[in-house]
């Protein structure tokens, strides 16, 4: 069985793809366990003593000048969790959710947060268990966290709303009793808002699109390099000697993957041969993948220091016995991230794109037949596979437009700046679903190109991608159902079947930046 200790220093984004998508298991660390009930005796007697502190004998928001007796400080926290499960729209892929949940598991296992250890101990058992709180996609601002998605979360682990257990909606009390954990009662002193207060849910939409990403950029370079053969495209514009005088890392990167993908290939050509030089689509691809590439190093940087960090707020220093309000639950670090991810992400598309648009352009595309199918004008080939490329091109770049740049003030302007960190993430999603359809459509359309050129011997990584396609879509002499095929197609990458073609018959990985 697959362990992961979670301590909340040393969480990877590998051990998060891991938990959310291959359902390993959960346990704490003890020196998680130590921490976590250190932090809970300085609560404790912050309550007894009736010490004024936020969250803990304060109410929220607006409302921190509110001092709760201690009395009323169990009947808060179940309130908070009840008025803030306002989250609206469809909710999250189980995957989202299993990742949502070890997130705020690691941020509260480093015990700066306050919550008695049998209340984490009941996530991590649900987590385990696979009870999984139905959680719905929209309503947070980024700031304070998102707090509206993880109180439905909370509303689980308290027996309220609905959760999917073994495949089927029910619930929350149901699915509890059917796996067999015991529902919190109550919340005690300062639970509620530890559960909430962070930026775990744009960081686990993000983490698992950043995880996706990784494997569209290196499926691009082979899409990329298809083409280069379907066009003859002239390699020497991925000479090593031209990278290494603009040295960016993900530009290097990508010349070398190519140029190892196109190795023995005789569908390629020198300048001169067929063309002084090819149009920016093919000539400049390790510029545009390559910056790519840095976008997504940078991400994973943010990233992977946000999943080990403390996004919550009021923060607990045991050693110090003090309690102090922050903002580490602002999403800002995160919402730029995500943004300049769907932004990277967009480019990738474009530019793919432009390739496919160069294969079916008979003005273009260097001798193939238009739209590239045999008798034309009966059959119309690849000519809308262009149109619903260009057509999910147009829509990124609506996407694109960065959700960070927006603040909407709430609680009465004491929250008067936020990040909607959650947005931006969810646009990254959805743009990298866009951008694998189009260049599933190049893939298609290279595969296409390569058979009417007069297939002759592709290069090492070429070859592998193009028997894994044709494995799976026959040539296409007459007009068919397209998106079928589309879909097939995209099923190849989607699965990374076509990423690990290459790089088993390259016998190595192919680069990104970093190994992820």
């Amino acid at each position: 069985m697959n362990n992961i200790v979670v301590s909340g220093c040393n969480l990877t984004i590998e051990d998060v793809v891991n938990v959310a998508r291959n359902n390993y298991k959960v346990e704490l660390s003890q020196d998680a366990v130590r921490r976590i009930n250190r932090a809970r005796d300085l609560v404790d007697k912050f309550i007894e003593k009736e010490r004024v502190s936020y969250g803990i004998t304060t109410g929220f928001g607006k409302f921190s000048d509110v001092v709760i007796s201690k009395e009323d400080s169990e009947k808060l926290q179940k309130n908070l969790i009840i008025s803030h499960s306002c989250g609206v729209g469809e909710p999250f892929e189980i995957d989202v959710i299993r990742a949502i949940m070890l997130l705020r598991i690691n941020a509260l296992a480093k015990g700066n947060s306050g919550l008695r250890l049998y209340v984490l101990e009941t996530l991590i058992e649900m987590l385990n268990k696979g009870v999984h709180p139905v959680i719905p996609q929209k309503g947070s601002l980024g700031a304070s966290g998102d707090l509206a998605p993880l109180s439905h979360m909370v509303l689980t682990m308290l027996g309220e709303g609905e959760s999917i257990y073994q495949g089927k909606k029910m619930s929350s009390k149901e699915a509890m009793n059917k796996a067999n954990i015991r529902v919190i009662e109550h919340l005690s002193a300062k639970e509620g808002l530890a559960l909430i207060n962070g930026t775990q849910v744009m960081t686990a939409v993000g983490l698992l699109t950043l995880q996706d990403s990784i494997n569209l950029i290196k499926t691009a370079d082979i899409a990329f390099s298809l083409t280069m053969e379907g066009l003859e495209g002239i390699t020497c514009a991925m000479d090593e000697r031209i990278h290494k005088l603009r040295p960016h890392k993900g530009q290097v990167n990508t010349a070398k993957n190519v140029m190892k993908i196109l190795s023995g290939s005789e569908m390629t050509s020198r300048q001169g041969e067929k063309r002084v030089q090819d149009a920016y689509s093919l000539r400049c691809t390790p510029q545009v993948h390559g910056a790519i590439k840095d976008a997504i190093e940078y991400v994973r940087e943010k990233v992977i220091i946000e999943i080990n960090s403390v996004t919550d707020n009021p923060i607990i220093f045991p050693n110090e016995e003090e309690v102090i309000s922050g903002g580490n639950f602002h999403g800002e670090p995160m919402a730029l991230s995500f943004d300049f991810l769907g932004i990277a992400l967009s480019e990738l598309g474009n530019i793919s794109e432009r390739r496919l648009e160069k294969m079916v352009n008979p003005a273009l595309n260097h001798g193939l037949p238009a739209f590239l199918i045999n008798r034309g004008g009966l059959n119309s080939g690849f000519m809308i596979v262009q149109y619903s490329a260009a057509s999910l091109v147009s829509e990124n770049k609506i996407l694109s437009h960065p959700a960070s740049v927006d603040s909407i003030p709430s609680s009465a302007n004491q929250e008067d700046h936020v990040s909607m960190g959650t947005i931006a993430a969810r646009k990254a999603k959805e743009i990298m679903e866009n951008t694998r359809k189009i260049l599933s459509m190049e893939i298609l359309a290279a595969v296409q190109a390569i058979d009417l050129k007069g297939k002759r011997s592709l290069g090492i990584g070429t070859n592998a991608a193009y028997k894994l396609v044709r494995n799976y879509i026959d040539f296409i002499d007459n007009d068919r159902i397209m998106y079928k095929e589309i879909n097939i197609c995209e099923e190849l990458v989607k699965e990374n079947k076509l990423v690990l073609s290459v790089e088993k018959a390259l016998d190595e990985k192919l680069l990104v930046n970093e190994d992820i």
